[in-house]
């Protein structure tokens, strides 16, 4: 490098790439600054330059100055190779700079630290490592040692775990092509070695995570689940807590989701298709995802998922793995599990994949069914997936079409709404789910009994809304308008 080059250098003065110091009597506050350099994007270090006016002064530098710097590096842990370049100043009367360059932090290795305490670059200022930050860094560079999910479950014994549960996680891998077909006769015990879920012949946590019979000592295990009225948390329809293992959490949030969500359907060639409002299988494949990558070290947080008129929201504990966006997340990424051990295994057993493809695959469902793009949302310590709802759309329909379905009262659209829910749906099924979870909607003076709904239905039947296919106990209604499906 020349004299020239380090003109270059500094025409920009200061940046999150550049430290300058006038001295080495500034030394400790300059080596703060390489440690931040390779904690984050690399950068310069030169002495010998007035970080104010950016004239270029140089010092006299001696053996004593050449130990005080080695020593300085030496303090950087782990231990970095640092070719440090001395450039005479001309004029400087034997003055020089002195010139470093610190590479910048790759992932997967440990944080660095300056005499123990780790610094990171922030635009041009040099900070302290949130904790958070270092910790997060630790579990990624040794996760079988720092890890969360690699730890022993203190108290838990193999006994404890679900059989069952391991054995049909088993016979899916078997059934993917990723486990081989002789494990299927293997102890538990040896299954979980093969799943890397034992320490010293103990379970970790990533077992009780994944298999546990019981988990009253891990609250942290629980999907709060809400079916709210509405696009806001005022007023809710259903609310429901579960608690237990992953698969037991993945089958509770699926069975709100078919509970509360709508159907629809369509003839494809000579079979019906139907598909919930949101693609089941984006669904499932979201709420893998946040059982699998959330942060478990707090036992105060929980999984949740809110179903809107609008939108389904499935929120976790936790952020996105470092480098990534809520825009660069739903481009194509590697995957960098938060929980490598459980990852693992739902790779093994199919739940997942490893190639970060999660993303694009709920997206393509999607947009299969012509809905929009699912987003992320970061919020305070929280991930947020939000799948937004197809709008009703009336554009279509003539305005006679229009007129009476403005003509409806709110109970028939109601009726209505359930139909295209459950075309098989009875008179009486319909007064016992209007009046478990839609009777907020109803004023008070009126009784939704089976009368009631039987002359709605008789209503609609006579404006050409709703007719009936089949027989009293064998048919289906079917909710139309002339030829316009509602």
């Amino acid at each position: 490098m020349t004299i020239d080059d380090i003109k270059q250098l500094i025409f920009d003065d200061e940046t999150k790439h550049l430290e300058l110091k006038k001295t080495t009597g500034e030394l400790k506050d300059g080596m703060h600054s390489a440690c931040a350099f390779l904690n984050t994007n690399g950068g310069w270090l030169i002495f010998g330059i007035a970080p104010t006016s950016l004239k270029i002064v140089g010092q006299d530098v001696t053996e004593s100055t050449r130990r005080e710097l080695a020593q300085a590096l030496a303090g950087l842990e782990p231990a970095v190779d640092v070719s440090v370049e001395y450039i005479d100043v001309p004029d400087g009367k034997g003055k020089q700079l002195i010139v470093m360059h610190f590479d910048s932090w790759v992932r997967g290795m440990v944080p660095y630290t300056y005499h123990g305490c780790p610094y990171i670059r922030v635009e041009s200022t040099t900070k302290i490592m949130p904790r958070e930050m270092f910790e997060e860094r630790l579990r990624e560079s040794k996760p079988g040692k720092f890890a969360w999910d690699a730890q022993i479950a203190e108290g838990v014994a193999i006994g404890d775990l679900d059989e069952e549960r391991i054995r049909n996680a088993v016979r899916l891998g078997i059934a993917g092509g990723r486990i081989n077909a002789s494990a299927e006769g293997e102890t538990v015990e040896s299954l979980l070695r093969k799943f890397n879920l034992l320490k010293d012949g103990c379970p970790t946590n990533a077992a009780v995570i994944l298999f546990a019979k019981n988990t009253d000592d891990f609250p942290q295990m629980l999907l709060r689940m809400a079916y709210f009225d509405g696009t806001d948390k005022n007023v809710f329809i259903d609310n429901k807590q579960q608690a237990g293992n992953f698969f037991d959490l993945l089958d509770a949030g699926m069975a709100f989701c078919f509970r509360h969500l709508s159907l629809s359907g369509k003839i494809v060639g000579l079979r019906r298709e139907e598909h919930l409002e949101i693609p089941a299988e984006a669904l499932r494949e979201a709420l893998i995802n946040a059982l699998c990558h959330r942060q478990y070290d707090d036992p105060r947080t929980s999984v949740s998922l809110a179903i809107y008129d609008d939108r389904i929201e499935i929120m976790n504990p936790g952020r996105f793995p470092m480098g990534l966006t809520e825009e660069s997340i739903m481009e194509p990424h590697d995957s960098y599990p938060t929980n490598l051990k459980i990852a693992q295994v739902l790779y093994q057993t199919t739940y997942s994949e490893k190639w970060g493809s999660g993303v694009k695959r709920m997206t393509d469902l999607c947009r299969e069914q012509h809905l929009p793009d699912p987003r992320f949302h970061l919020g305070k310590g929280t991930v947020c997936l939000t799948f937004k709802k197809a709008q009703k759309d009336t554009d279509g329909l003539k305005d006679d079409q229009k007129d009476v379905l403005k003509e409806l009262t709110e109970r028939q659209l109601l009726i209505l709404d359930l139909i295209v829910q459950d075309p098989s749906i009875s008179a009486k099924e319909m007064s016992e789910k209007m009046s478990e979870k839609m009777s907020e909607k109803m004023s008070e003076k009126e009784e939704v009994n089976v009368r009631t709904i039987e002359r709605d239905i008789a209503q609609l039947k006579k404006k050409g809304i709703l007719k009936r296919e089949g027989g009293r106990k064998q048919g289906r209604w079917v909710v139309v308008l002339d030829e316009q499906s509602i």
